[in-house]
């Protein structure tokens, strides 16, 4: 099963994580990004980032601007709060 801690706001994410000590919660999905989103947002806003020398190739959608995605997330959303702090923290637009 793919950890939350890593997976969670990707496509290899859905939901289960610990609740608490020895507690494991099959339906919980976990709010928190993992660090493998983390990971992809700052490939997509920096194409030098790159994972073991991998690099991040564009979806067929990422065209599409009404789409939301990583680089264009929804108004208001976690996955917008993110961009906007990796943005700041770089001081790209």
């Amino acid at each position: 099963m793919p950890s939350p801690y890593v997976w969670s706001g990707t496509n290899q994410y859905r939901a289960g994580k610990y609740v608490r000590d020895g507690v494991y919660d099959p339906g919980k999905v976990d709010p928190q990004l993992g660090c493998a989103a983390l990971m992809i947002a700052l490939m997509e806003l920096d194409p030098e980032i790159s994972l073991s020398g991998a690099r991040l190739t564009k979806s067929p959608s990422a065209g599409n601007l009404a789409r939301p995605s990583l680089t264009n997330p929804s108004k208001g959303s976690i996955g917008a709060f993110v961009v906007n702090l990796i943005r700041a923290i770089f001081g790209r637009k």
